[in-house]
This record gives structure tokens, C-alpha cells and sequence, in this order.
């Protein structure tokens, strides 16, 4: 079963059930009112106070530099989705990102243990870093808690709106900057650790060939090769290494039936059209280098270093992605209140409001066009 039904099942299950015990689940803080199920807490708003406590000049003056790089991103993110849009049925810029689900044109596949860690982290530092920087400009926070819209999970921290109007523009700023420039940061953070445990690879093991990483739903190689399978040779081609392999999976037409010798037998193969490329065949697989461990003075435990680089990875993938993404120029992102806020220093309400909202409705637009393209 497409990992997709089971997301919609278990959403399917939290509706039906806050349905039926709402009366009961209201004296806890949940709050039904369709589209959206709430449940909000006040448990944790002494602990963002504290952190925000340890060092208020810190946090004001790394998020004064972050204003500067939230307004560079959003041009360059802006940039980026506007000039894809020629090739965006070749090469979608914005795609949804569910884990353990096969999105039809995305390029990205998110495993499901690792995503949902690493979206774990993005909503908790996100959310967080709004409060932090919330509190160290004197507006408090009413609630913190998590929502699902319709089948979309989130979370929130809820700062007292009359407080943040009336903050300093500059204020304003630096608490809807925090939880992007938060998410970056963290990303930038997990890289480092991705590349100390990549470090640590090559004394403990040797490249050998290629493996089988995971195979692509609805593929060729779907109910033929399987996860974990080491190529040993593609139609007589020997596989080597990463470079070797992919020298020889590029050569190949959509339409040939291809000989797969791997370490579990030999199977045959008609490639499909490549998704980004019709000229180029498609086996439908995703694949990893594979390594055998040459110094096991420590036993199994170096494998661990896989793990951790895949894990870090994803943290820094999903931070970076979403951050940035929530940097656009967008009502209701946070990058469509900065602009909204930054105009304002020269504008009146009667003028920036339209220009941002109508460039939000344009952005919006180019966006969900974007992602229909990369499904068709």
C-alpha cells in the first residue's frame, strides 16, 4: 500500500475520534473547529521565558543579522521559483514533501522514520524561536500547542496579537524572522555533523560497488529487484563504483530491456521514460554506495556513522527547505508579514497592504502551478 493511505487513515482516525470526545478532550486544550483541530497548552511558555532570559542581547542582536539574511533569502528563494517556471514541467522547483510516501515529479523521497524526525525538529525550533524572540521584546505568549488543518499537521506558539501590533516595527521583525532564521541555523549545524561523521567513513570502510537504496513504486524494477541488492553488472557492464554506475544507467533509451546481475541473481528489465527526461531511460531505483568494513577493532559499531549522516542529513535538508520556503513573500508566511512590515516604514496601510496581498495571490499561484505540474 502507497505510504499516502496510511497518513489519511491515521488522519482520518484523529478526526473521528476528537469528534466523538471532544466534550471530554476540550477540558485538555483540544479545540475542534473544522477545518482545524487545535490543542493549545500553557506548560511551556516557562521554559521559552527562560531560554529567552539567559541572554536577551544575544538573541536581539543574532536575529538583527538574521532580518538582514531573511530579506536576502527571500529574494534569492523568490527568484529561484519565479525564473524555474520554463521548466517546470522538466524540473519542478516546489514539490510536497510527505515522508515515506512517493510524491509523483519530486525528486526528493523522504524516508519515514528520518522525515519525521527531521519535521519534528523543524516545527519545534521554528515554533520555539518565535517565542524566544517574542518574549525578549516584551510580548507575551498566550499559548503554545500543535494543529492539523484538514490532513496538515503543525504547531504554533501564540503570541497576544494586540501586544505584537503594538510592538516597535523592529520588534515585529526579529519575532517573524526568528523561527526561519532558527531553522537555517539549525541546518547549517546538522551539515557540520553530517560531515564529522562522513569523516570518520573512510578509516573504517571501503567502498565496494553498488546498493540497492530503495526501489521507486509504480517502476520498472518494482516486484523485480528489491532493497538491498548489490549491483554486480548492468547488461554486462561491470559496476565498480558510483561513477561507474552512473556512466551506464545514463546510456540506456527508454523502451530497452536491460540484464541486472546483482549479488541476489540476474533479472531482466524494460526501462521506462525517465520523469525529468524522455530521452532517458528509467529503472526505478535509488541507489547508495556500497561499503564493507575493513578495521572492526570497534565491531559493528562504526555502521552507526550511516545512520547518523542519513539522520543529519534529513534534519539539515527539511530545515533549510521549509525555512527558506517560509521566507516567502506570502500572507500568511512569515516572509509576507516581514515585507508587510517592511514597507510600512515608507508606506501607508492603503498601499502596502494591496501590494502585498496581490503579490501573494501571484506568488500563490505560481507555487500551486509548480506543484500540479510536477504530479501531471
Amino acid at each position: 500500500m502507497n505510504g499516502i493511505y496510511y497518513y489519511l487513515i491515521a488522519f482520518v482516525v484523529i478526526w473521528i475520534l476528537v469528534a466523538i470526545f471532544h466534550d471530554r478532550l476540550s477540558d485538555h486544550g483540544v479545540e475542534l473547529n473544522f477545518p482545524v483541530i487545535m490543542w493549545k497548552t500553557k506548560r511551556l511558555r516557562g521554559l521559552i521565558s527562560r531560554i529567552s532570559n539567559l541572554s536577551p542581547r544575544f538573541w536581539r542582536w543574532y536575529m538583527n543579522i538574521g532580518i538582514i539574511v531573511a530579506f536576502g533569502a527571500m529574494i534569492s528563494i523568490t527568484y529561484t521559483i519565479v525564473a524555474t517556471l520554463p521548466s517546470v514541467f522538466e524540473t519542478p522547483s516546489v514539490s510536497i514533501v510527505i515522508p515515506g510516501v512517493d510524491i509523483p515529479g519530486s525528486q526528493i523521497y523522504v524516508p519515514f522514520v528520518y522525515g519525521l524526525i527531521g519535521l519534528a525538529t523543524v516545527l519545534v525550533v521554528h515554533e520555539f524561536s518565535h517565542g524566544i524572540q517574542a518574549v525578549g521584546e516584551k510580548i507575551p505568549i498566550k499559548s503554545i500547542g500543535l494543529l492539523l488543518f484538514i490532513i496538515l499537521p503543525g504547531a504554533f506558539v501564540e503570541p497576544d496579537e494586540d501586544k505584537l501590533k503594538e510592538a516597535k516595527r523592529i520588534s515585529r521583525l526579529r519575532v517573524y524572522a526568528a523561527g526561519s532564521i532558527a531553522n537555517v541555523t539549525l541546518a547549517i549545524i546538522a551539515l557540520i555533523l553530517v560531515s564529522l561523521c562522513a569523516a570518520g567513513i573512510p578509516h573504517y570502510f571501503a567502498e565496494d560497488g553498488i546498493e540497492i537504496g530503495r526501489v521507486v513504486s509504480d517502476s520498472p524494477s518494482e516486484g523485480i529487484l528489491k532493497d538491498g541488492m548489490v549491483l554486480e553488472a548492468i547488461d554486462n557492464h561491470k559496476i565498480n563504483d558510483s561513477q561507474t554506475y552512473v556512466d551506464v544507467v545514463s546510456s540506456f533509451s527508454p523502451g530497452e530491456n536491460i540484464s541486472v546481475q546483482t549479488d541476489q541473481g540476474t533479472y531482466d528489465i524494460t526501462l521506462a521514460k525517465h520523469p525529468n527526461n524522455d530521452s532517458r531511460g528509467f529503472f526505478g531505483i535509488q541507489a547508495n554506495k556500497h561499503f564493507e568494513l575493513v578495521d572492526d577493532s570497534l565491531g559493528s559499531l562504526p555502521w552507526i556513522l550511516f545512520e547518523l549522516v542519513d539522520l543529519f542529513q534529513w534534519v539539515a535538508m527539511l530545515n533549510l527547505g521549509i525555512g527558506l520556503f517560509n521566507l516567502l513573500p506570502i500572507k500568511p508566511l512569515d516572509g509576507g508579514y516581514m515585507l508587510e512590515t517592511l514597507l510600512s516604514y515608507k508606506l501607508s496601510e492603503q498601499y502596502y497592504k494591496p501590494i502585498v496581498n496581490a503579490l501573494s495571490a501571484v506568488l500563490a499561484m505560481v507555487i500551486v502551478f509548480s506543484i500540479v505540474a510536477g504530479l501531471i
